[in-house]
């Protein structure tokens, strides 16, 4: 049973080998098959693209031939339109060439014909200035022969001849004439002197203001008589401190709650005033607050000093002035001309002059504005050399002022006949506020002008900081570096400016001056 197990198994195994290469061998068959029909399929593709592609080329080949046909066609045509335009346009520019030709040839015979009329009037005007000339030189022969025979019978010379002729003719004229220049000038002199009247009249009616006399003291209300004690401060160092960096005295006497401030110089009295103001609101007082309070009290007055420019401009309806020429303008307010204001004076100038230029028809803004800058030389300080007028002029002049109101302003410093018209408006307005009662009173100004000059003199030395006059100008008090001045050199230089005010300046009694050193040394602990 075994054995036959075998072999049927081996009969199957066989059978499967069998089988297995049967299945081998007929798709190897039909692999074939497929090639063979593959083959034939491709061979049958390539030939149809070649013919395809033959069509194609024959095609292409024929479609080419048709367009450079055509294109030659085309280029042909268009060379011989362009060759037909070519030869319009030679045709054009012949005819024109030949048009010019013969408007060439006209204008060069016309020309050469009018060439030939200015040659011959040439000639012709040739023979005339000969015969002129001739004709002239034959009449100034007779001329001469004419003078030659009025001489001899005269006995005079031609200029001898016309000098007597004028002479005659003049004093006959003049004794015609002098009744009557008499009468006209008697006339004009009433009739200017009527006419003025009436505009000084006009514009003092329109303009009325007050005279305010500057006084040279000033009166400071204290808070109690403590602070009248701190003011003067320990052995008076406070005092002292305020006096040396205002340049002012201070007159503490029996009157209670009220100190003294004198100096003949209003900037110095009203910034002495504010300080002591400021110091009693502050309530500390001692010699670095003091020197403190003053320094920053100057820099607030410079600072009103540009806005009581700028406003008084305003009032006047003047603009474009320079903010230095406002500020110099400002600093008026604290200087005086006589016993007058001059700020306020400048003021009233440049009203009284606008109204007399509205009388006379002129130019009202330029003669306020020339009657407000007129003694702006007057703020100017002595390091400038010149004449008040000349020194204003110039100041204006860098400032961009025109020159109309340049020269009106130098034209005060010059003789009658040399103002200009506002010049003579300016003056006439200037004289009239100076001469108004309780404006200008000679001794007060002379005081003040020797009070100026003791300081100037002072501050001529070198080493020197500040000179201030005190005591109705009796005192000197000098303030001098310590670096550069010692104390010896203090002696000498007290003995040196009493020599000098003896010398240069007239004053009654004595002078007293004071040479002020002051040695400060501080140190910072940290």
């Amino acid at each position: 049973m075994d054995k036959t197990l075998l072999i049927v198994i081996g009969s199957m195994f066989v059978g499967l080998i069998t089988g297995f290469v049967a299945l081998v061998m007929y798709r190897k068959i039909q692999d074939d098959r497929i090639k063979g029909d593959a083959s034939k399929e491709a061979e049958k593709i390539i030939a149809k693209a070649k013919s395809q592609s033959q069509k194609i080329e024959r095609d292409a080949a024929a479609r080419a031939n048709d367009f450079e046909a055509r294109a030659r066609r085309n280029a042909e045509n268009e060379v011989r339109k362009e060759k037909q335009r070519i030869q319009t346009t030679e045709q054009s520019l012949k005819q024109k060439e030949s048009r010019l030709e013969i408007d060439f040839k006209k204008k060069d015979d016309t020309l050469n014909s009018r060439l030939k009329q200015l040659d011959d009037r040439n000639e012709k005007l040739k023979i005339q200035e000969n015969r002129l000339f001739e004709v002239e030189k034959k009449a100034n022969s007779q001329v001469q022969e004419l003078k030659e025979k009025l001489e001899h019978v005269a006995n005079l010379t031609t200029d001898q001849a016309r000098d007597e002729l004028r002479a005659a003719l003049q004093e006959d004229v003049r004794k015609d004439i002098a009744p009557q220049l008499i009468k006209i000038e008697e006339e004009a002199k009433k009739e200017a002197d009527q006419k003025a009247k009436r505009i000084l009249a006009t514009a003092l009616t329109r303009y009325a203001n007050e005279v305010a006399t500057e006084r040279s003291v000033s009166i400071v209300p204290l808070t109690s008589d403590e602070m009248k004690g701190k003011i003067i401060g320990r052995e008076g160092r406070n005092i002292r401190a305020l006096e040396a960096a205002c340049g002012v005295d201070l007159i503490v006497d029996e009157t209670p709650e009220a100190v003294v401030i004198s100096s003949f110089d209003p900037v110095r009295r009203q910034v002495a005033k504010l300080s002591i103001e400021k110091l009693m609101e502050d309530g500390r007082v001692h010699p670095a607050r003091i020197e403190e309070v003053v320094e920053k009290v100057k820099g607030d007055l410079l600072h009103n000093v540009k806005q009581d420019g700028e406003k008084a401009a305003f009032d006047l309806g003047l603009s474009g002035l320079h903010a230095n020429v406002l500020s110099l303008i400002g600093s008026e307010k604290y200087r005086m001309v006589g016993s007058q204001n001059l700020f306020d004076h400048s003021v009233e100038v440049a009203f009284v002059a606008g109204l007399m230029a509205g009388e006379l028809g002129e130019d009202v803004s330029a003669a306020r504005r020339a009657g407000f800058l007129h003694d702006i030389g007057q703020s100017i300080d002595h390091t400038v050399e010149g004449g008040v007028w000349q020194v204003a002029a110039d100041y204006l002049k860098r400032h961009g002022e025109r020159d109309v109101i340049v020269n009106a302003v130098r034209s005060l410093g010059l003789r009658e006949e040399d103002r200009s018209l506002l010049g003579h408006i300016v003056f006439a307005a200037n004289s009239f506020s100076e001469s108004r009662p309780g404006a200008n009173r000679q001794m007060i100004q002379n005081f003040v002008r020797r009070l100026e000059d003791l300081e100037s003199v002072a501050n001529s030395f070198d080493g020197v900081v500040r000179a201030y006059a005190l005591q109705s100008g009796k005192e000197i008090r000098v303030l001098v570096e310590s670096g550069r001045i010692t104390d010896d050199q203090s002696v000498m230089l007290s003995r040196d400016i009493a020599r000098k005010i003896e010398r240069e300046l007239n004053y009654p009694g004595q002078i007293k001056v004071s040479v002020v050193r002051e040695t400060r040394i501080v140190e910072h602990a940290r």
